[in-house]
């Protein structure tokens, strides 16, 4: 299961990312505030503590994400 989840990640990440994938190629400037994506962050958290725990510290940053946020280097610990 979580092969599948990293997986659909990194098919994302390819193909509907607005700062990695395909659409990319529409916009000059970065969306993401961090650094790095949410969705690497999520993938990367993912990786390191398993489904639940790196699924809920993903949600947890896309939340974050908003137009206000200051954003900036947020490593998964």
């Amino acid at each position: 299961m979580k092969k599948i989840i990293l997986k659909t990640i990194r098919w994302y990440q390819k193909y509907l990312s607005l700062d990695t994938g395909f659409l990319s190629y529409f916009y000059s400037e970065r969306i993401c505030r961090y650094h790095p994506t949410c969705s690497e962050y999520t993938y990367q958290a993912i990786e390191k503590y398993g489904i639940l725990k790196g699924g809920w510290r993903g949600l947890k940053r896309i939340v974050r994400c908003h137009p206000w946020a200051k954003g900036g280097n947020d490593s998964v610990m």
